[in-house]
């Protein structure tokens, strides 16, 4: 069985220096506690749970929020909810599920208690209602999303704002001059969830700084073809189209070809989205880093519950992969 004096001894620290790492009473550099970190994970060391717990006065949990209601594409919330989980495990933390539905009380449930010793938000609004205990806890938190006040809190996301513009720009460079975004479903609209809220910002900013008409339509997948039906209805002259809603690819590429509109002779397609999806209908992409935002977000709540300063804002930077479907208009 490996000994904290087998980790110290590979670590190349003393047996103290290990102790403090785990426990989080003492602030240790951050050289170091990658050291001694990559040391527990090379000799598979475990920690007794409730001996650590009991003298750290740490439950060794995490809070993790996860958004199951309407609107929202589950594979991609599972993959980043895979990866917190995971990543939490490296820092021999567990996690406990909670639901989007628990809102305010389920955080004061979970922070009044022993349960947890910090708190890891998804599907943030932009005046989200739990903003206020948040920043009122004695437990560290972060989201996974900016609000439209960021203030005071810990936020990381993928830059969607960022995405919307560079769909617009791309569009508008191959000489497309009126364009759509068909973005979430309209509950996630009405809920002014963050991410849909700035991709479409995004979109319509770069769109009038190149002086190119652009609309945004909602999508529900389910009524796919008669969200296409309408779109070109109403704007004919429509040349470029970027999708953000996954489920909805499949479907709109379908009504839009029934419609007699050939891709991409007359309409040129970007999907935001996973690069899996997109190379298998040879779409020009923007992907979303899903994993390696649930990795980052649970590395920036341990560096906050061991006393570390973390960066406010994390923005993940996008890329558009150019494919067949963005010839020049």
């Amino acid at each position: 069985m490996v000994k904290i004096s087998d980790v110290a001894r590979h670590a190349g620290v003393s047996p103290s220096t290990v102790s403090y790492v785990l426990s989080g009473k003492r602030s240790i550099s951050d050289q170091t506690r990658r050291r001694v970190m990559d040391s527990i994970r090379a000799l598979g060391y475990r920690p007794h749970a409730g001996a650590r717990a009991l003298a750290s006065n740490r439950s060794n949990v995490i809070a993790l929020v996860v958004p199951l209601r309407s609107g929202i594409h589950v594979p991609i919330v599972m993959q980043m909810v895979i990866a917190a989980v995971t990543t939490a495990r490296t820092y021999d933390h567990d996690v406990l599920l909670l639901t989007q539905d628990e809102g305010v009380g389920g955080l004061e449930r979970v922070a009044g208690s022993a349960l947890v010793d910090a708190i890891l938000v998804m599907d943030v609004e932009m005046h989200d209602v739990r903003l206020p205990v948040l920043r009122s806890l004695d437990r560290p938190s972060v989201l996974i999303g900016f609000p439209a006040d960021p203030s005071g809190l810990t936020c990381i996301d993928w830059d969607f704002e960022a995405a919307g513009a560079a769909c617009a720009e791309h569009l508008a460079d191959l000489g497309h001059r009126e364009i759509a975004l068909i973005g979430a479903p309209p509950a996630v609209y009405e809920r002014g969830t963050g991410f849909a809220e700035r991709t479409k910002a995004g979109f319509q900013r770069a769109a009038a700084e190149r002086g190119v008409h652009a609309v945004v339509r909602p999508c529900d997948p389910e009524h796919a073809r008669e969200t296409a039906a309408d779109l070109l209805r109403d704007h004919p002259g429509l040349t470029g189209i970027a999708v953000h809603n996954e489920p909805a690819v499949e479907p709109l590429l379908t009504a839009f070809r029934a419609s007699g509109r050939r891709i991409p002779d007359d309409l040129s397609v970007i999907a935001i989205g996973p690069d899996d999806l997109a190379a298998r209908l040879e779409l020009t992409s923007i992907s979303i880093p899903a994993e390696e935002l649930g990795r980052q977000a649970v590395a920036l709540l341990m560096d906050k519950l061991n006393g570390d300063q973390a960066p406010g804002a994390t923005l993940l930077p996008s890329r558009l992969v150019a494919r067949s479907s963005t010839p020049a208009a």
